[in-house]
């Protein structure tokens, strides 16, 4: 069969084993089996060799290693409360402005994202500990549920993100290092909370109904100063755990797996200084960490099973000669690439969407001329909304998960679609001005 038929066989063929809901990783791999075998003459030997090859390459990928690191820093991080005793100081820096409460959750959400980079435990935090105060306080359901779901998604970009680990696991290229992605994502992440922070002032300036403010009196407990010292408090320790992470790798200390174990120790201090460990916590952790390591690993080796045979059999030139040899203008080649991923985010998980695309689109945007780290930060901006999108976005269900009861899908679809609106906003403005991706890591690398 040619290369064109094979190639369009082959995502038929996963896109109807996805529908059908077998799980991601298998499915990859049983694709790629498949299609490797009609490939090569159904030569199971020089198959099974190449897939040993990718599996050992892959597990000798020093950067991975920083994985389950990061996963376990976040688990330690969840159960330390760090991100509870920030919500309700703010709750009281805040609360008095209309929309307060929902903007204090943006804080926490940025400054825990920054700290953890998993979105379940930030949706499921904050879900748990802010919406029985936002209801109280008479916010409208559709805006806490968005305002939630939304900037806990930030956890996936702003770094340390284990999506930029696994993208510079997977380009092996100087420019889309792993360093190099976390300055590049910093400025991103914090313009999409910027964002969110002006819509939702924005909205309840306009109509306090949607967020009304806490009472004077309830504001006026506290004096200025002691809001202040009560700010310090609880921002500090994230803040130190973050330098720790963050300045060392962008000071050129420290390799961002090796920053990744100061982080996980980091962690550990600060359960211990918030009393919060003990052996179950302990155990919990690495419990949450080994599973969620293995469902990650096992998603990059089916997704490796993936690309390899997609490349081997040309599916890679086919992509290429369709949308680089078509003639068109290279930005309408990025708009039609950053669509495809934005559509496959709907239905596909965030690794496999990174796995199965990376390989295909990084050399047609080399070709086009775009700068690779650049380009990057786009796509994984772009990936952010695969957390939001209907039908699959898996920051609804985490929500959905834990909202208290009264809290229908309605209500968190109808809620979440401004905020996607809003991530367009920035993938364009990004787009538009490459510099807010690329200046921090020229200064920090020269990239």
């Amino acid at each position: 069969m040619s290369p064109e038929i094979l190639t369009v066989a082959m995502f038929a063929t996963l896109i109807l084993a996805i529908t059908l809901g077998h799980p991601l990783a298998y499915t990859l791999a049983a694709v790629a089996t498949l299609f490797g075998l009609i490939d090569n003459g159904f030569d199971v030997p020089a198959l099974f060799d190449m897939f040993a090859n990718n599996t050992w390459g892959l597990m000798n990928n020093y950067v991975l290693v920083a994985i389950p690191l990061f996963i376990l820093m976040a688990q330690l991080l969840d159960r330390s409360k760090v991100a509870d005793k920030l919500f309700e100081t703010l709750f009281v820096v805040l609360g008095g402005l209309k929309g307060g409460l929902g903007l204090a959750v943006v804080v926490v959400c940025t400054v825990f994202a920054a700290t953890t980079g998993i979105i379940g435990a930030s949706v499921v935090a904050m879900g748990l500990l802010a919406t029985p105060a936002l209801m109280k306080k008479g916010y409208q359901k559709e805006m806490s549920a968005g305002i939630i779901c939304a900037a806990g998604t930030l956890g996936i970009l702003i770094p340390p993100s284990i999506m930029m680990v696994v993208y510079g696991g997977l380009t092996g290229l100087k420019e889309t290092s792993v360093g190099n992605l976390f300055a590049a994502s910093i400025l991103p992440g914090l313009l999409l909370a910027g964002l969110y922070f002006i819509y939702i002032f924005i909205r309840c300036t306009l109509n306090p109904k949607l967020g009304p403010p806490i009472s004077k009196e309830e504001a006026s407990k506290w004096s200025p100063v002691q809001k202040v010292v009560l700010t310090l408090k609880c921002l500090i320790p994230p803040m130190a755990l973050i330098l720790s992470v963050m300045g060392t790798i962008l000071a050129g200390v420290a390799t961002p797996t090796e920053a990744a174990a100061l982080g996980a120790l980091g962690a550990l201090i600060l359960a211990i200084f918030n009393g919060k460990f003990n052996w179950t916590v302990l155990k919990e952790s690495c419990h949450a960490t080994m599973s969620t390591t293995a469902m990650v690993m096992m998603l990059f080796i089916g997704g490796k099973f993936f690309s390899t045979v997609f490349m081997s059999m040309g599916g890679g030139d086919v992509v290429a000669d369709v949308l680089v040899g078509s003639g068109m203008n290279r930005w309408a080649v990025l708009l039609i690439m950053m669509g495809i991923v934005f559509l496959m985010g709907m239905f596909i998980d965030w690794a496999a969407i990174l796995l199965v695309t990376v390989p295909i689109f990084m050399p047609i945007a080399m070709e086009l001329d775009f700068n690779p780290l650049w380009f990057s930060i786009l796509l994984c901006v772009n990936l952010q909304t695969s957390f939001l999108t209907p039908p699959f976005g898996y920051a609804l269900f985490y929500f959905k998960g834990v909202a208290p009861e009264g809290y229908t899908m309605g209500h968190i679809y109808r809620g979440i679609m401004p905020f996607v609106l809003l991530q367009i906003v920035g993938l364009v403005i990004l787009a538009m001005f490459p510099s807010i991706i690329t200046w921090l890591p020229s200064i920090f690398f020269g990239a």
